[in-house]
């Protein structure tokens, strides 16, 4: 199964990207994800399912601990995975 998830942190700056934001970038850039846009108010990735709960798990334990105090995220199914 292919996933498609879209996902913001919180609290945000518009000055300065907060620790958060950083962390965020930084887990779902590494993640050997098939489709990555990351932007300054939602984050989209896509992938095969195994790999982005992976992501999604990552995402959050390091948000959450780096000082995100809210993270937002829908995860939609968008097809199968290539064989």
């Amino acid at each position: 199964m292919r996933l498609r998830v879209e996902f913001t942190t919180e609290p945000f700056d518009l000055d300065e990207a907060p620790a958060h934001a950083v962390v965020a970038r930084e887990v779902i850039q590494s993640a050997g994800l098939d489709a990555v846009d990351v932007g300054p108010f939602g984050n989209t990735v896509e992938g095969g399912a195994d790999r982005v709960l992976t992501a999604v798990d990552s995402l959050l334990r390091q948000t959450l601990a780096s000082g995100a105090t809210r993270v937002s995220l829908q995860v939609n199914v968008i097809g199968e995975e290539a064989r």
